[in-house]
């Protein structure tokens, strides 16, 4: 939905309740649980951005808090609703400051999975916690977005990994889809930089 102001959070929610029941505007659903390419999606443009948060169990719990309340979305451009702890089947909606125009879109997506596990890769353990949203039908795009943090344990390192994989939907989409990407690789990095801010600090809880 495209916005000359911002609507107020009642509107917000009742938007969410019209596209709960919406089915997913892609497929197939959950191409990002093991990874994407470019040679595996021919026609969809994917992206990844990973950042370190830095070391130890400490760092991941935080990061584990930051992914469950959403702090992955970058303030400056973007406010997540109905940002319960993520779980399979949540409805959200991502309200999107379209800077510098004086225009906001706000964009209906449901969470598709969530991982929680512990993997072994090359013979290093990988400690691992996010999920993954799809877009449903009145988004500009369409496509998945994964929000992943790693703690390796060889190392100590703890990764913050984006991926997201998207095509657009919506005809001013297409019709504007350098300043689209441009947007697209804004958001990526600015949420690399909220979880390296958001793990400096104890993450709030949400119920």
């Amino acid at each position: 939905m495209f916005c000359l102001c911002r609507p107020d959070e009642r509107r917000i929610h009742e938007y969410i309740a019209t596209q709960a029941d919406g089915d997913f505007s892609y497929g197939p659903v959950g191409f990002t649980q093991n990874g994407a390419t470019r040679e595996r999606l021919p026609g969809w443009s994917v992206d990844c951005h990973r950042v370190v948060l830095g070391s130890g169990g400490k760092v991941f719990r935080r990061a584990i808090a930051a992914i469950a309340t959403w702090q992955m979305f970058p303030p400056e451009i973007t406010a997540v609703f109905d940002r319960h702890v993520p779980f399979a089947g949540l409805c959200v909606a991502v309200l999107f400051h379209a800077k510098p125009l004086p225009l906001c879109l706000l964009m209906p997506a449901r969470v598709v999975y969530v991982t929680e596990d512990s993997i072994t890769c090359d013979g290093q353990q990988i400690d691992r916690f996010g999920f993954a949203y799809g877009t449903l039908p009145d988004h500009p795009e369409r496509g998945e977005e994964r929000f992943l943090v790693e703690w390796h344990r060889d190392d100590d390192s703890v990764h913050y990994d984006l991926l997201a994989v998207s095509q657009p939907r919506h005809w001013l989409a297409r019709l504007a889809y350098p300043y689209t990407r441009w947007q697209q690789a804004s958001f990526r990095r600015l949420s690399g930089l909220a979880m390296q801010r958001a793990v400096r600090e104890e993450s709030p809880r949400l119920s």
